[in-house]
C-alpha cells in the first residue's frame, strides 16, 4: 500500500494541451511530409549543409573543433557530462575558447549555455556539476549551467528514492550540441563511452542560423524553468520562477508548457513568413521582396532540397508533438514502404507496437543484443535489465509469429565485440525506392520513458537530394551490417535465459527504463 502512495505523484494527469491533428500525407515524393509544418517550424536548407557522421571518435573530434572555433555561442544539452579525461579535455577546450574570446576584445561576446539533468548530473561526489564549477567561477558573466529537475520527483517520493533510482522518474534527455550556426543532433551523451566505443547516430547541420536559433531558444526555455548551478555548487531557481519540486506542480508545468510552446510557435510563424516572402518574391519577381527574403534568411541561398522539422516531446508539460508525428508516420506508411527502426533499448509503447503489427509497411527493427546493452554486467538490480529487455523482445517476437508477420516485421540484434549500442531513430524508404527520403534522429528511444517521462527532441530530416539520401542509406547499412536476424532459436541460447523473478517483475517496472 505504501508503495502505491509513493507512486501517486506519477499517476496525476499531465497538463492538457490542444493540438490540431495532422492532415494525412500528400501523394507526391518528399513533399508528402509537409503536413508536419502544421505542428512545428519547417526549415528549408541545402543538402550540402548536412553531414552524417558514423563513429564516436568522429563525433568527439568534431565537438572539440567546433568549441575551439566558436565565436558567438556554445549551447550544449545532454543528460550529463562525464568525469573522465576525455570530458575534462572538452571542459579545457571551453575554458581556452572563453579565455581567447576575452583577450581578443576585452569583453567577450561568446556565451556558453549548458543544460543537463539534475539527478544524473548530481550523481556521486565527482559529477557533472563539479566538472563545470571552475568555468562558472572563472567566467560568471559568460557561462550558464542549468539543471533540469522533473516536477514528478517531489515530496515523499523524492525523500525515499535513493540516488540512481531517482533517475527512473523523469530526466532531461535532449542531446543537442550547437556552435554559432552549426548544430549537431545526436542520441549521444557527453561521456567517454560515447566518444570511444558506444555506437550512436550523429548529424551535423552546418551554417544553419535559423535552426541554431531555434535550438538555442529551446534550451534557453528549458533552462529558465531549471535549477541554476551556482559557483559554490548550490542551485537556485531564477527570480520569480515556480520551483519544480517545492512549488505547485500544475503551475510549474503550465509555465514550462507556455515557455516551450512560445519557442515552437514563434519559430513556426517566422518560417511561415519567410516561406510566404520567398514564394511571393519568386511569383512576382519583385527585387524589393527578394532583398527582404535574402536579409531574413541571412543572404542569398540556393533553393532548398532538404527540410528539417524539430519534433519535441515533453509529456510532463503536456507537449506530445514527437509522439503525434511518429504515430502518423507509422500509420500512413504505404504497402511496400520500408521502415528501418533502431533503438538501444527495445521497450516500445503499446501504441507503437500496435501500429507496427497492424499496418502495411515492412519493418526492420534493430536492437541491442544483451552483450551490447549499456546495462550489461552492471552491479545489483541494474544487472538484470538486459534480461528484462530479452523478455520484452521475446514477447514481441512471439506476437509477430502469432500474427504470421515474420516476413513483414523482422527483428535484428546488433552485436559487436567490445562495443555497446545506443543508436536510435528511423529511416523511411517509400515504395519502389532504394534510398530513404526521411530519417528521424535525436534522443527518443520510442519507449514509454521517451513518450511519457523524459524531455526529448529529435528532428525529421526530409530530403529530395540523392547524395544525402545515399549518406543516410549508408549510415543505415553500416549499423545493420553488425546485426543478425532474430529467430525462434535466438531465445533458446543459454545467454537468453530469463529468470522467473525477472519475468514477474518486468511488467511492473518496464515503464521506468
Amino acid at each position: 500500500r505504501s508503495s502505491w502512495l509513493l507512486l501517486a505523484p506519477l499517476l496525476t494527469p499531465p497538463v492538457p494541451v490542444i493540438t490540431a491533428p495532422p492532415c494525412s500525407l500528400c501523394p507526391e515524393g518528399a513533399h508528402r511530409f509537409q503536413w508536419i509544418r502544421n505542428l512545428v517550424p519547417e526549415f528549408g536548407i541545402s543538402s550540402s549543409h548536412v553531414k552524417v557522421l558514423s563513429s564516436p571518435t568522429e563525433f568527439y573530434e568534431l565537438l572539440k573543433v567546433q568549441i575551439k572555433t566558436a565565436k558567438q555561442r556554445v549551447v550544449m544539452a545532454s543528460l550529463y557530462l562525464g568525469t573522465g579525461l576525455l570530458e575534462q579535455e572538452l571542459v579545457d577546450c571551453l575554458e581556452e575558447t572563453l579565455e581567447k574570446s576575452l583577450q581578443a576584445k576585452g569583453s567577450s561576446n561568446l556565451r556558453v549555455s549548458i543544460l543537463l539533468d539534475y539527478t544524473r548530473g548530481s550523481r556521486g561526489r565527482k559529477n557533472s556539476r563539479t566538472m563545470l564549477i571552475p568555468l562558472l567561477q572563472r567566467f560568471p558573466e559568460q557561462v550558464r549551467v542549468s539543471l533540469f529537475h522533473t516536477p514528478n520527483l517531489r515530496g515523499l517520493l523524492r525523500l525515499l528514492i535513493p540516488e540512481r533510482f531517482n533517475e527512473t522518474i523523469g530526466l532531461q534527455h535532449i542531446k543537442v550540441y550547437l556552435f554559432d550556426d552549426n548544430v549537431i543532433l545526436s542520441g549521444a551523451n557527453l561521456s567517454d563511452l560515447y566518444f570511444t566505443n558506444r555506437q550512436d547516430r550523429y548529424v551535423l547541420l552546418q551554417d544553419s542560423p535559423e535552426i541554431a536559433d531555434f535550438f538555442t531558444e529551446l534550451v534557453d526555455a528549458i533552462g529558465d524553468v531549471s535549477l541554476q548551478l551556482q559557483r559554490d555548487d548550490t542551485v537556485q531557481m531564477m527570480e520569480g520562477m515556480v520551483h519544480p519540486y517545492q512549488g505547485d506542480k500544475m503551475a510549474y508545468c503550465e509555465i514550462a508548457n507556455r515557455r516551450v510552446m512560445e519557442v515552437i510557435n514563434s519559430a513556426r510563424m517566422r518560417q511561415e513568413l519567410l516561406h510566404a516572402k520567398t514564394f511571393h518574391s519568386s511569383q512576382q519577381g519583385s527585387s524589393l521582396l527578394s532583398q527582404q527574403g535574402a536579409q531574413a534568411s541571412g543572404g542569398l541561398k540556393p533553393e532548398p532540397d532538404t527540410w528539417i522539422y524539430p519534433l519535441i516531446q515533453m509529456k510532463p508539460f503536456g507537449i506530445q508533438i514527437d509522439e503525434m508525428v511518429t504515430e502518423t508516420l507509422l500509420t500512413e506508411a504505404e504497402r511496400d514502404a520500408r521502415i528501418y527502426l533502431t533503438t538501444g533499448y527495445f521497450n516500445l509503447t503499446q501504441a507503437y507496437m500496435d501500429l507496427i503489427l497492424g499496418t502495411r509497411a515492412e519493418y526492420r527493427i534493430l536492437l541491442a543484443s544483451p552483450e551490447v546493452n549499456g546495462f550489461f554486467g552492471a552491479k545489483g538490480v541494474a544487472g538484470a535489465i538486459p534480461a528484462a529487455y530479452v523478455y520484452i523482445e521475446h514477447q514481441f517476437y512471439s506476437e509477430v509469429c502469432y500474427l504470421h508477420q515474420q516476413e513483414r516485421v523482422q527483428l535484428q540484434e546488433y552485436s559487436r565485440a567490445g562495443w555497446t549500442f545506443h543508436a536510435k531513430g528511423l529511416w523511411l524508404y517509400l515504395a519502389g525506392s532504394d534510398l530513404p527520403c526521411l530519417t528521424l534522429i535525436g534522443s527518443p528511444n520510442f519507449g514509454y520513458r521517451s513518450v511519457h517521462r523524459d524531455l526529448e527532441a529529435q528532428v525529421a530530416i526530409v530530403t529530395e537530394n540523392k547524395a544525402l539520401q545515399q549518406q543516410l542509406h549508408q549510415e543505415q547499412e553500416q549499423l545493420y551490417l553488425c546485426s543478425g536476424v532474430v529467430s525462434s532459436s535466438t531465445f533458446e541460447q543459454p545467454n537468453r535465459y530469463v529468470k522467473l523473478w525477472v519475468k514477474l517483475v518486468t511488467p511492473l517496472i518496464k515503464n521506468f527504463f
